[in-house]
This record gives structure tokens, sequence and C-alpha cells, in this order.
């Protein structure tokens, strides 16, 4: 790349140069140069403190990944014969979930010929769904799936 258009430390366009007339007013200025678009014709580069940069870019992804909010998918498993008892027990773990702000995967397993019982299967969510002493939101109805049926909900806001 014999020309690179130049920007100096104060992000002012110097012009198009030579290559080595741009590393030279680098080094009298004490900075380093910087290729920021490689694509361009001629290429842009930029007279900066290098590290200074590094440590920018460092503490800005730093600072956006704390801003990112991360809901995992916890997911509850019930079957056709499940007691009433173990169901209060996952309805009490699947609010738990809920308020901590995760979204809630509610599995209905069926094995072998349960498989033809889905109308039964479907009551038995919807019996579960009113063990919740929170109110909550579908996302996504109880649909077929290899081994039974699933379903998503999260907590109404």
């Amino acid at each position: 790349m014999p020309k690179v258009r130049l920007i100096n430390e104060n992000g002012q366009q110097m012009g198009v140069v030579n290559t080595s007339q741009a590393l030279q007013i680098a080094k009298e200025r004490g900075l380093d140069l910087v290729e920021v678009a490689d694509r361009a014709t001629p290429p842009v580069c930029k007279i900066l403190d290098f590290g200074k940069y590094v440590y920018q870019l460092q503490k800005e992804e730093k600072q956006n990944k704390s801003k990112r909010t991360v809901i995992e998918i916890k997911s509850v498993r019930l079957t056709p014969r499940i007691s009433g008892h173990d169901m209060e027990t996952r309805a009490k773990q699947a609010e738990k979930f809920l308020n901590e702000g995760h979204r809630l995967k509610i599995d209905m397993a069926l094995r072998g010929r349960e498989k033809a019982l889905k109308g039964f299967a479907k009551e038995k969510i919807e019996e579960f769904l009113k063990m919740l002493n929170l109110e909550y939101v579908v996302e996504k109805q109880p649909e077929n799936q290899r081994y039974g049926l699933s379903m998503y909900i999260v907590k109404k806001q």
C-alpha cells in the first residue's frame, strides 16, 4: 500500500499521503500509525496511541457486557401420572424461576401409549398452570415434540 488516507490524533483528515510519510509523522508526534479501514481505497490510517486505543476498546466491551441481561431458559418436567404433591413442588420451583426473570419451559413427557392421550396431557398442563400464584404470559402454546408436549411461559411485567 503505497498511499493511505491519514487521520490525525484529533480526528481531522490530513489527506492522502505516502505510507512512509505517514509513519514519519506518527513517529515525530510519539504516537502509532493504526490502519482502521483496510478495504477502503486508499486504506484509512489513524495516528493515535495504540495502548490507549486498545484500553478504550476493552473498557467499552466490558461496559457493554455489564449492560447485557442474560435470560436463561429453565425447565420443569411433568408426566401424565404425576401426583398432586409433586406438581405443587414443581409449581413452587417454577414460580422461583419466573421471579428470577427466567423463561420457563414446561415439558410433558409422554411415553409409549401415553402419546395417544395428548388431550389428557394438555389438561394436566392447564392444572399445573393454575397452581402458579403469579401472572404469566404464554410465549408458546403447548405443541407436539418428539417426546411429548412442551410450552414456554414468562412472568408478566
